[in-house]
């Protein structure tokens, strides 16, 4: 080894978030509902993949 790094290891892509899982949501209007923070989630990860994506060689 030459002490570099790959790219990819310094630089992972994002992992998408987990979907809930049936019966996860109680469909009691929970102010945190466990549907809405997916959602959450979701748009955080979209943008950490763009973001990601704008990094890598090329800018693809």
């Amino acid at each position: 080894m030459d002490g570099q790094s790959t790219p990819a290891a310094d630089d992972p892509m994002p992992v998408p978030p987990q979907p809930p899982q049936p019966g996860d949501c109680c469909h009691s209007g929970c102010t945190f509902c466990v549907e809405d923070m997916y959602q959450d989630e979701l748009e955080r990860y979209h943008a950490a993949l763009k973001a990601w994506r704008e990094r890598q060689p090329g800018g693809a």
